[in-house]
C-alpha cells in the first residue's frame, strides 16, 4: 500500500489521484446539472430534495474540488455545420506528449484528444464541415507536429450518447 493516506471508499487525496467518494446528493446533483447545466440553484434543491442552501454548498465545493469544471452548451456538430466526424489515432515519438497536446490543441476541428495505452498513444475526436477539411486537419496540420510518427484516421458514420448516466 502507498505510503500516503487512504481516503474511505478508494482515493488516496492530492494531485494526480482520486477524490474521495462523492455520496447519494452529490451523484444526484451531478445527474441534474448533467441533464440542465443552467437550472437555477433554488430548481437544483427541489430536484435533489435538500435545502436551497445546501445545495448552493455542495455547487460551491464540488465547483471548488474540481469535480465540477464549468457550464457550457453542447452544440450538435451537423446542424453547426460540422457534418464529418473522425476518431485519429496517433503514435507519436516517446516523450513528446507535452510537445505534440501543445500543438494538437491550436488545431482547429480537433474538439478532444487523449492520451492512451494500447497500439496507439494519442486518439483524437476531429469535428470539420467535410472530408476536404478532415483531410488537411490530418494530411497537413496533424502530420506536420515534431514528434507525430504516423496517423490512423476512422470515419464516423453515427454516433449517440449514452442512456444511463454515471451520476445516476
Amino acid at each position: 500500500m502507498s505510503q500516503e493516506t487512504a481516503i474511505p471508499g478508494g482515493g488516496t487525496g492530492g494531485p494526480g489521484r482520486s477524490a474521495g467518494p462523492l455520496d447519494e446528493v452529490d451523484r444526484r446533483i451531478l445527474a441534474e446539472l448533467t441533464r440542465d447545466g443552467r437550472m437555477s440553484v433554488r430548481t437544483l434543491a427541489d430536484q435533489v430534495h435538500v435545502s436551497r442552501t445546501n445545495a448552493y454548498a455542495r455547487l460551491e465545493r464540488l465547483l471548488r474540488d474540481g469535480v465540477v469544471t464549468g457550464f457550457r452548451a453542447q452544440v450538435a456538430p451537423e446542424p453547426a455545420g460540422l457534418g464529418t466526424s473522425a476518431y485519429v489515432a496517433l503514435t507519436i515519438e516517446q516523450n513528446t506528449w507535452r510537445e505534440v497536446s501543445a500543438e494538437l490543441a491550436r488545431v482547429r476541428y480537433i474538439e478532444h484528444a487523449a492520451l492512451i495505452g494500447g497500439d496507439h498513444d494519442v486518439l483524437a475526436l476531429v469535428r470539420a464541415p467535410d472530408n476536404a477539411a478532415l483531410r488537411d486537419v490530418v494530411l497537413n496540420r496533424v502530420q506536420s507536429i515534431a514528434g507525430v510518427l504516423s496517423t490512423r484516421t476512422w470515419l464516423v458514420f453515427e454516433e449517440f450518447d449514452g442512456a444511463q448516466s454515471p451520476w445516476e
